[in-house]
């Protein structure tokens, strides 16, 4: 379901398949593990292989928004499909979330 990858001052999750109830718990703690590295500056979510997103997924990357808000991190989502897309632009999330292109297009926005 999802690879995680530690870069110098960033944390990238890459998922695959569903974000949804079943999984969205495991989701959280690795949010929560990414976010309260000294050394991380940044969470990208990668979400170019998510096939379904359901409202506990969608919850569960609103709780890693929130905790990297309150840590003051940078938190990103990148390689939104389009009909995952619609559920963030029909709940009004895409004002809240940074959305990139792709993975380039998110370090561009680091430098």
């Amino acid at each position: 379901m999802q690879t995680i990858l530690a870069y110098p001052h960033s944390f990238i999750i890459r998922l695959s398949g569903s974000l949804n109830a079943a999984n969205a718990s495991e989701f959280q703690q690795q949010v929560a593990t990414a976010v309260q590295k000294e050394w991380q500056k940044t969470v990208l979510v990668d979400m170019e292989q998510v096939e379904s997103l359901d409202s506990a997924g969608l919850m569960a990357l609103v709780y890693g928004l929130r905790l990297a808000q309150a840590l003051n991190l940078r938190f990103g989502l990148c390689a939104v499909s389009p009909s995952i897309r619609i559920i963030f632009e029909l709940t009004q999330l895409d004002r809240v979330f940074e959305m990139f292109e792709n993975q380039d297009a998110f370090e561009a926005a680091l430098v």
